[in-house]
């Protein structure tokens, strides 16, 4: 007996390497754009766009705005006039082309793909999930990609999970399970949602307190004991 037949997951630092992915594309940028590449610019720029994503998630900005707008920021503070929106799109380019996946994601899907439906949830730029899981070995074992940019909504509000289970048939919320790192977008949304879900957590980082994780995991293999 299955379980969760339906499986809900997030794709960066979920499936994707994207810290890899983000690391590689900051360099293309900086090469392109004459742009110091050193760990503390690109710490810098980091700490730019971890505000932003985190002020999206709490439903104070567009996506538009928010890829952009970090790059503004993060030249203001290193004293370069440079173009944010052509920084923007080399990243974005370069973050499409990176089929990087984390450790046992593929071994993983393929063992789960079996018996289970295999989705992503993801509030990622939309033509850089679509880019990146076409070119993936992952791309054989997902049965649909569901990105914000076109649900017009984003995890964690319900108004997100509510497109995604109007376009899954058979889908309740006790035949599936919401797996991700993300404590502000994938258990959040999570809790917000009724759903059951499991915290991807292989950096061992802390439990909170106030919020429900059902399942915590630091080996994506481990998933295989769960659902």
């Amino acid at each position: 007996m299955t379980r969760y037949p339906y499986l809900l997951l997030d794709a960066d630092n979920t499936l994707f390497d994207f810290d890899a992915a983000n690391r590689n594309a900051f360099h293309r940028v900086c090469v392109r754009c004459d742009i110091p590449d050193t760990e503390e610019n690109f710490i810098l720029y980091e700490s730019c766009n971890n505000a932003l994503w985190a002020a999206f998630d709490r439903g104070e900005c567009t996506k538009e705005f928010l890829v952009v707008e970090r790059f503004r920021r993060f030249l203001a503070k290193i004293h370069l006039d440079r173009d944010p929106a052509l920084c923007n799109d080399i990243h974005l380019t370069a973050l499409g082309q990176s089929t990087l996946l984390l450790p046992y994601a593929e071994e993983t899907c393929r063992a789960l793909a079996a018996n289970h439906r295999l989705y992503l949830v993801t509030n990622a730029v939309a033509s850089v999930q679509k880019s990146r899981l076409a070119a993936s070995a992952l791309r054989p074992y997902i049965s649909g990609a569901f990105i914000s940019e076109e649900a017009g909504a984003s995890k964690p509000s319900a108004a997100y999970f509510d497109y995604v289970f109007s376009h899954i048939d058979g889908l309740t919320k006790d035949n599936c399970l919401m797996i991700g790192d993300s404590l502000s977008s994938d258990i959040r949304g999570a809790n917000n949602y009724g759903l059951p879900c499991c915290w991807y957590n292989p950096k061992r980082q802390p439990k909170p307190d106030d919020l429900r994780i059902d399942y915590e995991i630091t080996d994506l293999r481990e998933l295989l004991y769960i659902v």
